[in-house]
């Protein structure tokens, strides 16, 4: 399993919020700057964070994002499931475009499948506080940079 940009752009933009101090505001620039990708695309993906309540945007003059959420209520498996769009490994999980030949007496789907449930599972064991642990050694590497 492959997770898509959007993805790991969401997890990097709630791991960014998450290592800043609660009320500190951050902008799309900044972290877009900060990790060398797209601000088109992050805005897009911000926008989303925020239509989930993850993130709260503040508009105006000195605005920008910050955490809605506690990142120990940010489930790392919830995300990835509304984030993604695509679980499905291979062709026969999707029945309706399945033309797979085997489909009828295939074994490797179920081993397939109990894969993807183990993944998700340990995905869901984790929030986005777990990844901010080491704030310090975070706050060197996204905050100190020198410009």
């Amino acid at each position: 399993m492959r997770l898509t940009m959007y993805t790991d752009f969401s997890l990097r933009v709630l791991i960014y919020l998450g290592a800043k101090e609660p009320e500190a505001i951050s902008t799309v620039q900044e972290i877009s700057d900060t990790f060398h990708i797209s601000k088109n695309h992050l805005t897009k993906v911000v926008h989303e964070l925020g239509k989930m309540g993850l993130i709260e945007t503040i508009r105006g003059r000195g605005g920008g994002i910050r955490l809605k959420v506690e990142p120990e209520n940010i489930n790392i498996g919830e995300l990835v499931r509304k984030t993604e769009d695509d679980f499905q490994l291979v062709e026969c999980f999707n029945s309706g475009t399945n033309s797979c030949i085997l489909s009828p007496v295939c074994k490797l789907k179920g081993a397939l499948y109990e894969a993807l449930v183990a993944y998700l599972a340990v995905l869901d064991s984790y929030t986005i506080a777990d990844f901010i642990v080491n704030k310090d050694e975070l706050s060197s590497i996204l905050f100190e940079r020198p410009l």
